[in-house]
């Protein structure tokens, strides 16, 4: 326990760092600036930003936001990137709520009984319960973090090549049973995520690979590129696809009574304890994350509810557990990604994309070469939970006037900063017209029920993947049997193996039970 409060206090230490700064105005006179902090409070106000409008979502942002880092230290770039995202799953419970239109995809559950309670005059207590409770949960899981990052850390020591390449094996077999939809397309998106993080030179001898003799694509595709056009570009094309403007009467009204009665705090706080509990768990497993844990909540409730009959007609419950939910499994979902280098969903797919900008090697070696960049983040979490309670209750006001902005004025600005943000990693126009190919690639495969998030996966494991199975491959003198016989290695193969299995037989079943009734009759 003691290392944990020594760590924490360090972590404190980076959060309220000052700098000097000497503006030219005040006659070399110096102002202490708490940086860190101001990175955070802009992470937390972009994140709420991103998840009250919808269509932008959290990927697309930090995607968009990857080349501002580059100017910024690691440790504030990291901060402000991580306020973001869990920022992103506070805002989009806004929009569920007032309009029905989620924000963010953790939040597609709040609008079942957000909306419906937003219609009967009480969006006021509905914000509120759904700030609260991600609070509540936000603060929980970064307790989680401090605890759990010390003991995984010294467990991931003990991995080699040969369990490392297991484990990412593993996180993807995770990616595709989590995915929604077919089984086969999950697949067929990882293994095309693999082939595009192959372009360019070989990691070994450095001989050009599937670069077509195109110079742009001698380095391989980059990553940001990559992640713009395919979930920023793509979301803002299937969104004016999908027609545009909504009905937003509720938006035009004030909301009034914004507390919570005593009844409404009773009736909230078992679901808002069980969805953390769930959350935390869901968020650690790779693959997982804020939307999987919403509607394991919800499902949860409903369940042990009661009234069951009440869920989908204003149910504060119906609130309360999926927000708390998203939050918890947002943030744990750092755990993974801060001990074993493994990022469990796409979001921290970026966060690894954003370590590697600044020379960073994400695994166990961070937390014990740059103790200050990982517990800096850790504790910062807790900063931004306080500030983002601060700016989602009282400020409500503001976000609700923001969802007025017509799409058409704010889509085309949205595309003008991606391109430049594009443009500005490697001042290369041709990085612009990829992302745009990929825009159109993603809208594609969104259309015909592609999930592209385990392709952004199988993208950054790529080149990890590859050097460990080299790695493992040269220690064993080319022997495979050594994926499984090193115990740790076996085990995680033969738990990836089992879920593929239960993931495929109901699809098989399913398919032997039609051919069997088209040969009855």
């Amino acid at each position: 326990m003691g290392d944990i409060f020594s760590n924490l206090g360090l972590g404190f230490g980076v959060v309220f760092q000052f700098v000097q700064w000497t503006p030219a105005f005040l006659g070399g006179t110096s102002i202490p600036i708490p940086v860190n902090i101001l990175l955070c409070l802009i992470g937390a106000l972009v994140g709420t930003l991103v998840g009250v409008l919808p269509g932008i979502g959290t990927i697309a942002t930090v995607a968009m936001l990857l080349p501002i880092t580059f100017g910024l230290p690691p440790v504030g770039a990291l901060i402000m990137l991580a306020g973001i995202y869990y920022g992103a799953q506070y805002g989009g419970s806004t929009t569920s709520i007032l309009v029905n239109i989620p924000g963010e995809a953790g939040s597609v559950v709040t609008a079942l009984d957000g909306f419906q309670m937003a219609k009967q005059g009480r969006a006021g207590p509905a914000l509120a319960i759904a700030a609260i409770g991600s609070f509540f949960a936000g603060c929980v899981a970064t307790v989680l973090i401090a605890i759990l990052g010390a003991p995984l850390t010294k467990l991931a020591l003990a991995f080699g090549p040969a369990e490392y390449f297991s484990l990412m094996v593993l996180g993807l077999i995770f990616a595709v049973v989590l995915a929604k939809g077919s089984v086969l397309k999950a697949i067929a998106m990882i293994v095309l995520g693999l082939l595009l993080s192959m372009v360019g030179s070989d990691i070994e001898t450095g001989a050009s690979r599937m670069a077509f003799n195109i110079p742009e694509l001698a380095d391989g595709l980059g990553f940001a590129t990559l992640a713009m056009g395919l979930f920023g570009f793509a979301e803002i094309i299937r969104n004016l696809d999908a027609g545009g403007e909504s009905d937003r009467e509720l938006v035009q009204q004030k909301v009034t009574g914004l507390m919570p009665t005593r009844k409404d705090m009773i009736d909230s706080t078992p679901p808002i304890l069980r969805g953390t509990v769930l959350g935390s768990i869901l968020g650690i497993l790779p693959g997982g994350g804020a939307v999987i844990a919403s509607f394991a909540a919800y499902t949860l409730e409903k369940k042990v509810s009661r009234t069951p009959e009440k869920f989908g007609r204003g149910a504060i419950q119906g609130v309360a557990a999926p927000e708390s939910a998203n939050n918890a499994a947002a943030q744990t979902s750092f755990i993974p990604l801060l001990t074993l280098g493994i990022p469990p969903n796409a979001v921290m797919a970026l966060m690894v994309g954003a370590m590697t900008i600044h020379g960073i090697v994400p695994g166990p070696q961070v937390m014990q070469k740059q103790p200050e960049l990982v517990w800096g983040m850790i504790a910062s979490m807790w900063v931004g939970n306080l500030m983002l309670l601060i700016i989602n209750l009282p400020l409500v006001g503001i976000w609700v006037r923001l969802l007025r902005v017509p799409y058409r004025l704010m889509f085309p600005s949205i595309v003008i900063f991606c391109s430049i943000g594009i443009y500005s990693v490697n001042n290369a126009p041709t990085d612009v017209i990829l992302a745009g190919v990929f825009g159109l690639v993603g809208y594609w495969l969104i259309k015909h029920d592609f999930e592209p998030a385990p392709l952004l996966l199988g993208m950054v494991l790529g080149p990890l993947m590859e050097e460990n199975l080299r790695r493992a491959l040269l220690i064993s003198r080319g022997d495979w049997s050594v994926f499984l016989t090193r115990p740790l290695s076996a085990v995680l193969m033969a738990i990836a193996a089992g879920l593929l299995v239960l993931t495929v037989l109901p699809t098989l079943r399913k398919k032997r039970d039609e051919v069997f009734v088209e040969s009855e009759n």
